[in-house]
């Protein structure tokens, strides 16, 4: 049974109240997590004051990077401890959770060498006057964490708001929480202090509600759906705590003839299947022009039934999904699809191995995908890749921008003046061009328009929203 983990103690919730964990690649439960409540919440809160208060902001901002770079080589030992946690837990293939794991690493890394380069400025202003800047921490932060990427969005999240002085209280998903309670301890072995990381499982409408609510909280990160999203931020409205927000995708890659298709078409696949199509940043609409439109269709019609979904532990093309709702979820999308009369081009195999009772869905690939129907519009969070033409350039920018969301688009042109307008007129938190996703650069700062929300986490920007301005100025004539 795993336990809350509050001021480097594992402490179990006084509900007395357990979750079950499941493993998505045969639907059965290994192991528990404690189904915890307002007032974990609360100790959790405490735990963190009181560590900001005293130790941790006695540190210097070059103490707090040591730590971190203590904590990268800690789960850098433990890759494979923490890749095995995360691939039964939420049923990624062997090496997407081991990528997962060396992204943690880099993420302490890169936000260790960051914390005494976050400066102020000096302002010149009227004479007699010296006016400079401090960025100070908010104090206590509040992180809710999704399922899809565990140790990723924990890292871009703790690990900048750890880089900033502030102490952490971190609400995992119930669905998968287990590789994040081993890097609290592990935090805990290299000397964080008490109430630096605190660790509180259990429901979002229990835990998270409650995290979002407490006064002693004074910021809140979340990552999830825009329903959610929405009331995080009316919670957090009613006392006026800023919020960090990404809120998913529906992200285009968008291909004009005169790509190099052979560079595209790899990348356009993995976009869509990588953890089983359950990523914000998944390019799950390909936009592709009229000219090469049926020729490229075919040529991923064919990669797509070569595409093989199972255990995570066979490390296949594609894990399992996470849930039986969420495979449920996917399912009453492809039904709507059939029902518009949508085509299926392709879809890959559940290979013989795959449990009946795992949650598993064959990637599919659509074509003439109506602009304004659901799939094309909402997040499936699945491999579910819809397609559709584009007449020129003005067209593809109409299609592009034609959802809620604004995450991430990628282009494939060589033209090189359309590569920068289409960057300019795509309206997305980043656009890739000829690639799509640079390799998860830690590095660049990442957050959305419009649905997609709003703040940007990872890199150096990441530490601006979790800090505070001040500004001095002295009057010494």
């Amino acid at each position: 049974m795993q336990l809350n983990f509050i001021a480097n103690r594992s402490v179990a919730s006084p509900t007395g109240r357990v979750l079950p964990v499941i493993d998505p690649s045969d639907g059965q439960p290994f192991d528990e997590i404690q189904r915890s409540d307002g007032r974990d919440v609360d100790a959790a809160v405490r735990a963190a004051r009181a560590c900001f208060d005293g130790p941790w902001s006695a540190l210097s901002a070059a103490e707090r990077g040591r730590l971190l770079m203590a904590l990268s080589r800690q789960v850098a030992e433990h890759a494979d401890e923490l890749a095995a946690l995360e691939q039964r837990d939420c049923g990624k293939p062997t090496k997407q959770a081991q990528a997962d794991a060396a992204a943690l690493a880099r993420y302490f890394e890169f936000y260790a060498g960051a914390c005494d380069k976050l400066h102020g400025e000096t302002l010149p202003y009227q004479s007699g006057y010296s006016v400079f800047t401090w960025r100070e921490p908010h104090g206590v932060t509040g992180h809710v964490i999704p399922w899809n990427y565990p140790m990723q969005i924990f890292g871009r999240s703790v690990g900048g708001a750890l880089a900033a002085g502030n102490c952490c209280v971190v609400k995992p998903s119930e669905d998968a929480c287990l590789s994040l309670i081993r890097v609290a301890q592990l935090a805990a072995e290299v000397g964080f202090p008490a109430g630096a990381i605190n660790m509180v499982t259990g429901y979002g409408h229990e835990v998270g509600d409650a995290l979002a609510r407490h006064p002693g909280v004074d910021h809140i990160s979340f990552t999830g759906s825009p329903k959610v999203g929405t009331l995080i931020q009316q919670v957090a409205a009613e006392r006026h705590c800023p919020v960090t927000l990404e809120l998913g995708g529906k992200s285009p890659q968008i291909i004009f003839a005169d790509a190099d298709l052979d560079a595209a078409l790899p990348v356009v696949i993995n976009a869509i299947v990588q953890n089983g199509g359950q990523t914000c940043s998944a390019g799950s609409r390909v936009l592709i022009e009229r000219a090469i439109y049926d020729p490229l269709l075919a040529r991923l019609g064919e990669a797509f039934e070569a595409l093989r979904v199972g255990p995570a532990t066979l490390d296949l093309d594609l894990g399992p999904l996470i849930r039986a709702t969420q495979q449920q979820r996917v399912w009453d999308f492809l039904s709507d699809a059939q029902s518009a009369g949508i085509p299926v081009v392709a879809q890959g195999t559940v290979v013989d191995e795959a449990p009946d009772s795992g949650f598993y869905q064959a990637p599919i690939l659509l074509a003439d995908v109506p602009a304004a129907h659901r799939v094309a519009q909402e997040e499936v969070f699945g491999p579910v890749l819809s397609a559709m033409p584009f007449e020129d350039e003005d067209h593809a920018v109409e299609l592009a921008n034609a959802t809620q969301f604004g995450l991430v688009a990628g282009v494939w042109t060589r033209d090189g003046a359309r590569q920068f307008r289409m960057a300019r007129r795509v309206k997305a938190g980043q656009v890739f061009i000829n690639n799509y996703g640079a390799g998860g650069g830690v590095e660049l700062p990442f957050g959305g328009y419009k649905s997609s929300g709003y703040g940007r986490e990872k890199g150096f920007e990441a530490l601006y929203g979790f800090t505070v301005l001040k500004t001095v100025a002295v009057r010494h004539g």
